[in-house]
């Protein structure tokens, strides 16, 4: 019992820092040390030398939350300089969405960023926002800590999870076509490559986070060829790992025993439709969407920390946004950039927040506004 205490401790510290994956060595913040087969970024920011990193204000309620991010950071005197790109409202033939390949290059540079919510205008030919980032930066895992919050009561009291999505291929890869009228086929590709990448992930992930176990979410007895060739590559990445305890569990059997029970789970790693199902899922358990935060990982150690919900354009301009997903996605992004200190400060200061009740958004079943909110924050700062 002691040793579980002891545990659960340790991971309240880490549970939303990121490992990064050495696919390259280019960096430009900080200092880069280097250790097979990852890497460890080092930085040493301060108000005169600040960290560059990109920002997503997005649509909706985006601006509005971006917003109470800056304010929050500035309070905090968090070390970053801010590079704001915006959504455009005509396609670029180089991306072929209305995101810029300007703004991409953004994010290759400064290594770093954070995304607020985009909506996906409806159109022929226009591509998915979220889509283009998650194709155009290689960002292949979806890490996405699920932890009830201090003083803010649901219906469970200790959910400790991490689900890692795979984030490029699968069904939601878009691959659709009309075979003939009224029949249309979906496909479905899984890949090797894609597999071992973030089942190698997962590992490392709960390795360097002190989880004890990796549950691999499938429907191999269904699906046998697609997801079985995903169980056959977590497979070979758990043998590399003999200290984390490995399962695989059928989705099905999954949603029922999350609902029953979420602290069977540690860490869940999953193809990319089942990743977007579940991940939804999860946050319900601690309280919804507007409260879990989420970093994207990608190739080169690229990390875009972004909110999951979406734009909410019937409150956007309305003052009326809760700020927190996108806040600890932020304090995601500081932990990634190894700057805890101030990932600390801010993360205390919005638990505190929520837990005395008093400044509450409406989906938190207070009356405050955003401004309020945001506030009341950074007077905990």
């Amino acid at each position: 019992m002691a040793s579980q205490i002891v545990r659960r401790v340790l991971r309240s510290r880490t549970i939303d820092q990121i490992a990064t994956p050495l696919i390259a060595n280019g960096n430009s913040f900080g200092r880069v040390f280097v250790s097979t087969p990852y890497r460890c970024i080092s930085t040493d920011a301060s108000p005169n030398h600040p960290i560059r990193a990109t920002l997503f204000p997005g649509d909706g309620i985006g601006p509005e939350i971006a917003n109470s991010v800056k304010q929050v950071f500035n309070s905090a005197e968090v070390p970053i300089e801010w590079e704001e790109h915006y959504v455009g409202d005509k396609v670029d033939p180089r991306t072929e969405s209305f995101l810029t390949w300007e703004s991409l290059e953004s994010v290759r540079r400064n290594g770093v960023g954070l995304k607020g919510p985009m909506a996906t205008p409806i159109g022929k030919g226009h591509r998915s926002l979220n889509l283009t980032l998650r194709k155009e930066l290689g960002l292949y895992a979806n890490v996405r800590p699920c932890y009830s919050l201090e003083g803010y009561k649901t219906r469970y009291d200790d959910v400790n999870l991490v689900t890692i999505r795979e984030n490029t291929e699968g069904e939601y890869s878009g691959l659709e076509h009309q075979v003939v009228r009224g029949v249309v086929e979906s496909l479905k590709v899984i890949t090797r490559q894609a597999s071992l990448r973030v089942a190698e992930y997962a590992f490392y992930y709960a390795k360097a986070h002190g989880r004890e176990r990796v549950s691999a979410i499938h429907k191999a007895n269904i699906m046998r060829k697609t997801d079985g060739l995903f169980l056959k590559c977590c497979r070979e990445v758990a043998e590399k790992y003999p200290e984390i305890n490995y399962e695989e569990v059928i989705i099905d059997n999954c949603c029922m025993m999350l609902v029953k029970n979420p602290a069977l789970f540690d860490v869940l790693v999953m193809p990319n439709l089942y990743g977007d199902i579940i991940s939804d899922l999860c946050a319900g358990l601690v309280g919804g969407l507007g409260l879990t935060p989420s970093c994207n990982i990608g190739e080169g150690g690229i990390a875009l920390a972004e909110a999951v919900h979406g734009s909410a354009p019937d409150i956007a301009g309305k003052n009326l946004a809760n700020p927190t997903a996108l806040l600890l996605s932020g304090v995601m992004m500081l932990r990634h950039l190894k700057l805890h200190d101030k990932a600390d400060q801010i993360h205390n200061a919005i638990i505190k927040t929520i837990a005395e009740g008093r400044h509450r958004t409406a989906d938190l079943g207070g009356s405050s506004s955003t401004s309020e909110f945001t506030k009341a924050i950074c007077d905990h700062l």
